[in-house]
């Protein structure tokens, strides 16, 4: 059988059409696989990877549930600030203010000191 080699730069390639990578051919096919299994892995374990998805689902419930909170407390905040207007003052929320405030009370009111634990 009378074999014919045809000679390149890349590889060689027999009569019946096999093909014979030369080493430099290899190591760039390697190289180009751990590029391409890096990727993968960083797709799967990455900062924003599929594992890590979950874990920030979980981030994002916990932080809206926190925002729900504070917005509970902003609307309180906002109503006392309402009441204590300057320019329409609620009287029972500035009277209010004031003894808590200055410590002040009027004469025929009675002071219970409670202890909180």
């Amino acid at each position: 059988m009378n074999r014919r080699v045809n000679y390149d730069s890349e590889s060689i390639v027999t009569h019946e059409g096999h093909k014979i990578s030369l080493p430099k051919e290899k190591v760039t096919q390697g190289l180009a696989l751990a590029v391409l299994l890096l990727i993968g892995a960083l797709a799967i374990i990455g900062p924003s990877g599929l594992l890590a998805w979950g874990e920030n689902l979980r981030l994002l419930d916990q932080r809206k549930d926190r925002i729900a909170v504070l917005e509970k407390e902003h609307q309180a905040l906002a109503n006392r600030v309402a009441l204590l207007n300057p320019d329409n003052a609620d009287p029972d929320m500035v009277g209010e203010q004031l003894r808590r405030d200055l410590n002040v009370v009027h004469e025929d009111e009675v002071v219970l000191i409670l202890d909180h634990e």
